[in-house]
C-alpha cells in the first residue's frame, strides 16, 4: 500500500467539488448545501442497494478502511500533487491519459485548452487531475453500490482525506438528475470547444458511445495517435461561432504528440490516446447499463414481473457483444503504450486468445464480447439478473447467423467468443 492511502480516511460530505466527470460530463452543476443523504432518491426508490448509507466495499473502500494515521510528506509532489501516490495506489497505468479541455466539470476556471483535465483509468476507477486545481476527483465503480464518487484535498499541510461526495456529483452523473427514477453512471460527451474552454454551442453537445460515428466525437478533447483519413472533432479550438460553418477546415488528426499544441511538461504523458478514448467509450457504456440492471433488478421476487429488467438486461447483452458499435473507418494506432498494457492483462484461454485483444483495423475488440464480464460490478449483479444475461449470450452464440437480429456477429465470431469463455469463465454455459 502507498504512503498516501495508508494514511488517507474516508468521510462523507456534501456540497463540494465532485467529479463532473470521470470522463466529461455535461455542463458545470453548481454545489448544494444541506444534506444531501436526506435528500437522495436511491435509498427510497432502491431500498435494497441503500446507495447513501452504506459504506463503499470495492476497491477505494477497502483503501479508505485500512488507514493508518501517520504523516503523507513523502507521498506529495510538489507539481502534480497527490497524482502519483493515487495512481500508484490504485494500479493505473499512467498511458490510459486521456485529456480533457471543455470546462464540463466543478473546477471549471482551472480547466481549458492550455490545461487540459487529465483522466486516468482502469477497469474499476478514474481518476482526474488539473494543474493547479484544489481538488483530484475520483470515480470508482462499486460493486454493490455502483458509481461513487470521491474528491481528495490537494493539501500537504493536513491530514489527505478521500471525500465521498453525494450531493453536488449526483446532480449531473444520474440518469434523470435525480428528479427520481435515475440511477448513478458515469459521463462522456462531445461538443464544440472555445479558446477558454467554454462550449460555444449547447445543442452540440451530445453524449456519446460505441454507437457514436467517429467523426462526432471528442469534441472538447484532445486526440493523440494515427487513424489514417478518419475524421473526429479532437484538438478543435473553436475561436468563433462562425468557424463552425467550416467544420471540415478545423479537423485535427494524427497527431503523435500535444507539445506542439500546449506545454505538456506538468503532464504523465505529452498524448491523449486515441485507443484509449475508445476503450473509455466502451467501457462506460457498459458499466451504466450494469449498473442500470442492478437497481432495477435489485429485491425483486423471483414472481414479480420481468418486463422492465428484460429490456435493461437485452440493452446490456447488446452492448457488451458490441452489436451497434461503429466500425472502424481506417487502421487506428495510439502510441501511448495503452493498447499494449491493455492487452496483457487477459485472462488468456489455452489457444492465448483474450477478450482484451484489440483490432484497431475494422473495429475495437478483436472477439466481440466485453471484458468487463469478468469485472466485480458484473459478478455482483443479482443472481437471477445475472443469469439472464448468462443466457441470452448464450442463446446469441449458439444462433446460427441471419436467425437473429445480430447481423454484426458472424459464425467466426460466435464460435471464438464461445470457445474463450467456456475456458475463462465457463459459468456462462451453466443453466
Amino acid at each position: 500500500m502507498s504512503d498516501l492511502f495508508s494514511c488517507i480516511r474516508l468521510s462523507r460530505r456534501s456540497g463540494v467539488f465532485g467529479l463532473v466527470a470521470a470522463a466529461c460530463g455535461l455542463a458545470a452543476c453548481e454545489p448544494e448545501d444541506g444534506n444531501a443523504e436526506a435528500t437522495l432518491p436511491y435509498d427510497n426508490e432502491y431500498p435494497e442497494i441503500r446507495y447513501a448509507r452504506s459504506a463503499p466495499e470495492g476497491r477505494l473502500g477497502r483503501l479508505a478502511e485500512a488507514v493508518e494515521s501517520r504523516a503523507a510528506e513523502r507521498a506529495f509532489d510538489g507539481g502534480r500533487g497527490y497524482l502519483d501516490a493515487v495512481l500508484d495506489a490504485l494500479a493505473i497505468d499512467p498511458s490510459s491519459q486521456v485529456l480533457v479541455f471543455s470546462r464540463t466539470s466543478l473546477q471549471t476556471r482551472n480547466i481549458g485548452p492550455e490545461t487540459p483535465r487529465a483522466i486516468y483509468f482502469d477497469d474499476e476507477s478514474y481518476v482526474a487531475w488539473i494543474p493547479g486545481a484544489p481538488t483530484i476527483e475520483i470515480a470508482s465503480y462499486d460493486p454493490a453500490l455502483g458509481p461513487v464518487f470521491y474528491t481528495l484535498l490537494q493539501d500537504r499541510t493536513g491530514e489527505p482525506a478521500l471525500e465521498r461526495e453525494l450531493g453536488a456529483c449526483l446532480r449531473c452523473h444520474d440518469t434523470y438528475g435525480l428528479s427520481g427514477g435515475g440511477v448513478p453512471r458515469f459521463l462522456l460527451g462531445s461538443g464544440y470547444t472555445g479558446a477558454e474552454g467554454e462550449l460555444v454551442s449547447h445543442e452540440a453537445w451530445i453524449l456519446t458511445s460505441q454507437a457514436t460515428p467517429l467523426r462526432s466525437r471528442w469534441g472538447g478533447w484532445y486526440v493523440t495517435g494515427r487513424h489514417g483519413d478518419a475524421r473526429h472533432l479532437g484538438n478543435i479550438v473553436v475561436e468563433r461561432a462562425e468557424d463552425l460553418q467550416d467544420l471540415e477546415a478545423l479537423r485535427v488528426g494524427n497527431v503523435d504528440e500535444l507539445g506542439g499544441l500546449f506545454d505538456t511538461s506538468s503532464y504523465l504523458r505529452p498524448t491523449s490516446d486515441i485507443v484509449a478514448l475508445m476503450v473509455l467509450e466502451h467501457q462506460i457504456e457498459v458499466q451504466n447499463l450494469i449498473s442500470r440492471l442492478r437497481f432495477e433488478s435489485a429485491g425483486r421476487s423471483p414472481g414479480e414481473a420481468a418486463g422492465p429488467v428484460d429490456r435493461h438486461v437485452e440493452a446490456l447483452v447488446r452492448a457488451m457483444l458490441t452489436v451497434d458499435a461503429i466500425g472502424i473507418p481506417a487502421p487506428i494506432e495510439g502510441g501511448s503504450g495503452f493498447a499494449e498494457s491493455f492487452q496483457a492483462r487477459g485472462p488468456f484461454d489455452s489457444s492465448g486468445r483474450s477478450l482484451r485483444e484489440l483490432d484497431l483495423d475494422t473495429r475495437l475488440l478483436r472477439y466481440p464480447m466485453s471484458y468487463l464480464i469478468y469485472s466485480d460490478a458484473f459478478a455482483a449483479l443479482p443472481d437471477r439478473a445475472r443469469r439472464a444475461v448468462y443466457a441470452r449470450i448464450r442463446e446469441i452464440l449458439m444462433a446460427v447467423p441471419g436467425e437473429d437480429t445480430f447481423t454484426t456477429l458472424t459464425r467466426e465470431d460466435r464460435v471464438a467468443v464461445a470457445e474463450i469463455l467456456r475456458e475463462t469463465l465457463p459459468a456462462v454455459f451453466v443453466n
